[in-house]
């Protein structure tokens, strides 16, 4: 199974789903902050996407890339899904 995250132990899935967590969050918090200094809206963008793509891979290592793609690409989310990403895309 090619990109499937089933192949890692429950306890290494865990694991990393936690260090992209708090990386995530870091990110989205240190970019939050460095809102306020002078040219800090470029410092937001990127700190900001990089914790939004770590919050996105945090959750791969629970579902599995396969399944998560899956999910955000439903009926019901296609819309707030193709919104973050083409955000995303336009920061990068």
């Amino acid at each position: 199974k090619v990109l499937d995250a089933s192949t890692l132990s429950f306890g290494t899935r865990v694991r990393w789903f936690a260090i992209c967590f708090v990386a995530g969050v870091v990110c989205s918090i240190l970019g939050t902050a460095l809102l306020w200094l002078p040219k800090g809206i470029k410092l937001f963008a990127v700190f900001y996407t990089l914790g939004n793509i770590a919050a996105l891979a945090s959750t791969c290592f629970l579902m599995g890339p396969l399944k998560q793609l899956k999910a955000m690409f439903e009926p019901k989310r296609l819309i707030a899904t193709v919104v973050m990403l083409v955000n995303i895309l336009s920061l990068l």
